[in-house]
């Protein structure tokens, strides 16, 4: 599974990789502003954004021009690691549902 990580804070980059690593997830992270981050995202199974650290800007921009309806998308007040973990855990469920369906 492959997961994007919009927010955040640039200390934490490492640490947010570690973890979605022991969950057994791939992650990318982005923390700073960038130019068309929505194309930089790729193929991903789930995006999930830390709201508290990004703009109303990037988060508009990322719900216009990615398709959700291919994959989940998670907002998130709070960006620490714990937070991340839940979210990934969440994602993880639906995925085993969605799988469960077919």
């Amino acid at each position: 599974m492959c997961v994007a990580l919009i927010g955040g804070m640039d200390r934490l980059e490492k640490h947010y990789i570690e973890e979605a690593n022991k969950l057994g997830v791939k992650l990318k992270v982005f923390t700073k502003p960038e130019k068309d981050v929505h194309k930089k995202i790729g193929n991903v199974d789930a995006v999930v954004i830390f709201t508290n650290k990004v703009s109303h800007e990037l988060k508009e921009s990322i719900r216009k021009n990615f398709s959700f309806k291919k994959c989940p998308c998670l907002m998130c007040h709070s960006c620490g690691i714990s937070s991340l973990r839940k979210s990934i855990e969440y994602l993880k469920k639906i995925k085993e549902k969605e799988e469960d369906l077919k």
